[in-house]
C-alpha cells in the first residue's frame, strides 16, 4: 500500500501555511510577503494574520498577488478563550472565505459569551478550512487541550518561528498521542513568519500533491492528507510492501518508521536514499509514519498510513 500523497497523480507544490503581515503583527505588507515567498521558489502561501478585534478580524486578501506561477490561499490564525494553562488558543485555519464572520467576543472576554477554541475550530471547518493545532510545544498545548479540538485536521509538527525564537518548535509529542488515541490527523510544518527581528521565515513547509497549483485543489489535497512536511529533505515514496515499511528520500543519515507508543524502527548511514524497515511492531497501534533526518540536521515527516487499510 502506497501512501496517497505518492500514489495519486499530479505534482508536488511547496507552500507555507502560517505567515503574518501588517494585517496583524507582521513587519511587511501582504504584497511584500507574497513576493518574498515567490522569489524563494514557493508555489503557494497562506497569509494567516491574527483574527482578533485589535486588527479588525482580518482574513487578509492576497488574491491580487497571485500569478501564473504563484498562488495564495486565504486564511487566518484564530484566538479565543483559554486553554488549561491560561494561554489563549492558537488555531490555524487555511481556506477561509473572505468574509468569515467574527461571532462572539473572540479572545477578549469583555462581556457576553466568549467563543471557545473548539467552537471556533468547528466554525472554521464548517466554512471549508483546513484546521491545524498551532505550535503546541510553544504555548503549552496539552493532549487534553488538543483532544477538545474535534474539528482539527492536523497538528503543526514543526513551527520554524517558535523553533528559532524559543527552541519550542515541535509538536511531535501531542501529535503522536492523538494518533495513538485513534485521531486521524496529519502533520504540517510551517514558518509562522513575521519578518521582524528573527530569522523566522523559509524554514518549514508542506509539499502538497495536487493536480494543479490552484487554491481549491491545494486545499482539497491538504484536507485529504495528500502532502508531507519538511524543513529540507524530500520524500520520494512511503509505502507498505508485504512485511516491510519502505521509505525513499533524498540523501539522509537517519530514516525512521514511527508508530504508537514506543514503536519505532530505524536505519542509519551516510547518504541513505532508501530504507526497508520491519512492519511487525506497528500493527498493534494501527498506524505508521516516517521521518527522515539529513546530514545538516534537517527533517521531513510523512503523514500516517493506517494499517487496517494496508
Amino acid at each position: 500500500m502506497q501512501h496517497q500523497a505518492f500514489a495519486k497523480s499530479g505534482g508536488f507544490f511547496r507552500g507555507n501555511l502560517h505567515t503574518h503581515s501588517t494585517g496583524s503583527d507582521g513587519a511587511l505588507d501582504p504584497g511584500d510577503v507574497c513576493r518574498r515567498y515567490a522569489e524563494k521558489g514557493y508555489d503557494f502561501l497562506c497569509l494567516s494574520d491574527h483574527f482578533v478585534e485589535k486588527y479588525g478580524y482580518p482574513v487578509t486578501d492576497t488574491t491580487g498577488h497571485r500569478t501564473n506561477r504563484f498562488t495564495t490561499i486565504l486564511g487566518a490564525e484564530m484566538h479565543t478563550g483559554a486553554m488549561h494553562n491560561g494561554e489563549i488558543w492558537h488555531i490555524l485555519a487555511v481556506g477561509l472565505p473572505p468574509e468569515f464572520p467574527s461571532l462572539g467576543r473572540i479572545g477578549h472576554g469583555n462581556g457576553g459569551t466568549v467563543e471557545s477554541g473548539p467552537e471556533i475550530a468547528r466554525r472554521c471547518a464548517e466554512a471549508g478550512a483546513f484546521v491545524a493545532i498551532a505550535h503546541p510545544e510553544w504555548n503549552g498545548t496539552t493532549a487534553a487541550d488538543a483532544r477538545m479540538l474535534d474539528a482539527a485536521d492536523a497538528v503543526e509538527i514543526y513551527n520554524h518561528g517558535c523553533h528559532v525564537e524559543s527552541d519550542r518548535g515541535y509538536g511531535v509529542a501531542v501529535y503522536d498521542k492523538l494518533l495513538s488515541e485513534g485521531r486521524r490527523l496529519t502533520a504540517c510544518a510551517t514558518d509562522d513568519a513575521h519578518f521582524c527581528d528573527t530569522p523566522d521565515h523559509f524554514g518549514g513547509w508542506v509539499m502538497v500533491k495536487a493536480e494543479a497549483n490552484e487554491p481549491s485543489a491545494l486545499l482539497a489535497a491538504l484536507k485529504a492528507g495528500e502532502y508531507y512536511a519538511s524543513t529540507g529533505p524530500e520524500l520520494h515514496d512511503f509505502r507498505i510492501e508485504g512485511d516491510k515499511v519502505v521509505v525513499e528520500c533524498s540523501p539522509a543519515d537517519n530514516i525512521v518508521a514511527i508508530g504508537a507508543n514506543a514503536a519505532s524502527r530505524s536505519a542509519h548511514g551516510d547518504g541513505l536514499t532508501r530504507a526497508e524497515l520491519p512492519l511487525e511492531r506497528f500493527h498493534k497501534g494501527g498506524w505508521v509514519r516516517a521521518a527522515v533526518h539529513d546530514a545538516a540536521g534537517k527533517r521531513a515527516w510523512s503523514n500516517p498510513i493506517w494499517l487496517e487499510a494496508a
